[in-house]
């Protein structure tokens, strides 16, 4: 995985992500706007979270409000969500949980700008640092005192097994869930890891993971966790009813394939929970490497270890540590 530090060049544009479902996304806003301001880099902001719901219009949501922004001396523009909306930024500023996090991903990886996750939410385990420490991270990034490093992305195409024809084609930075279309029963799987066939099951689904999404639906599904800086594919049965459908850690060079039986139902390949390919029945899913990673903001030098004790609460009593 490589690393390479920060390049800054004027103008300076940050693209702000963030979820305005949490009170505390306007403290966290106004101070990045006046920061930004102060050191003359513009904030480009997404339409998309500057309206109030539809299904919710209660105060529990909080729409970032430009005018807000630039009262606070941030120049802003406003960009709709799409391929071009983080083209020629500096980096993304995610300011939300882990679902804001792979949503503000859909818009980096396609432009190759570096994405930083601050967390506003519950666990947040993309998040290189918390809503409380923005303005150490606004000192770091404002100084460009930050490193770059590469995360692993899969690639994942939808085959019509009987003649190979291409049904549909993503991307995935945690996994690709494939799971059963009507959640009505239980879905008849072939695993194969490069071009050899491992096993046959039923299951409720199975996940093909990166490292990075090791610590999500992965591990909920009784996964290993994986250090971030590893390089290798997870394959991990949801619920499976057979003897040996434990999870594998595969090589990053191989080829994971799952077919789903010709005779059974219909399945959907689900990436990083936001996008859909539809599986027919006797369909296949492959998930490869790709070619182009993931571009990640790191601050600060925390150990994973202590993030995962961190995040989840690990009980340490007793440590004594090497004397």
């Amino acid at each position: 995985m490589g690393t390479e530090t920060a390049s800054i060049a004027a103008p300076r544009t940050f693209l702000v992500v963030a979820h305005t479902g949490r009170d505390v996304v306007t403290g966290t806003l106004e101070t990045v706007g006046r920061r930004c301001g102060e050191a003359g880099i513009t904030l480009r902001v997404l339409h998309h979270d500057t309206r109030q719901p539809a299904v919710s219009q209660d105060a529990s949501w909080h729409p970032l409000d430009p005018s807000e922004l630039r009262a606070a001396g941030a120049h802003v523009e406003l960009v709709h969500a799409g391929p071009e909306a983080a083209a020629g930024c500096e980096l993304v500023l995610v300011l939300g949980g882990d679902g804001t996090f792979l949503r503000a991903a859909e818009l980096a990886y396609p432009a190759q700008v570096p994405l930083l996750g601050v967390n506003l939410g519950h666990i947040g385990f993309l998040a290189e640092a918390e809503a409380h420490g923005i303005d150490e991270v606004l000192d770091r990034v404002i100084a460009g005192d930050y490193c770059v490093e590469d995360r692993m992305v899969l690639d994942v195409t939808v085959l019509d097994n009987e003649g190979g024809a291409k049904l549909g084609q993503t991307w995935a930075l945690n996994e690709v869930a494939v799971q059963n279309r009507s959640h009505n029963g239980v879905l008849e799987l072939v695993t194969e890891v490069d071009g050899r066939p491992v096993s046959a099951f039923g299951a409720d689904g199975l996940l093909i993971s990166t490292p990075t999404g090791s610590t999500a639906y992965a591990f909920s599904a009784g996964g290993p966790v994986m250090w971030p800086d590893l390089e290798a594919i997870l394959v991990v049965p949801s619920n499976a009813h057979a003897l040996f459908a434990r999870p594998m850690v595969t090589s990053p060079r191989s080829r994971i394939a799952v077919e789903v039986d010709a005779h059974g139902r219909p399945a959907v390949a689900l990436c990083d929970g936001r996008r859909i390919l539809e599986v027919p029945a006797g369909g296949r899913v492959e998930a490869v490497r790709a070619d182009t990673s993931l571009r990640w903001v790191r601050i600060g030098s925390e150990p994973f270890t202590d993030r995962l004790v961190t995040k989840f609460s690990l009980p340490v009593t007793g440590w004594r540590g090497r004397s």
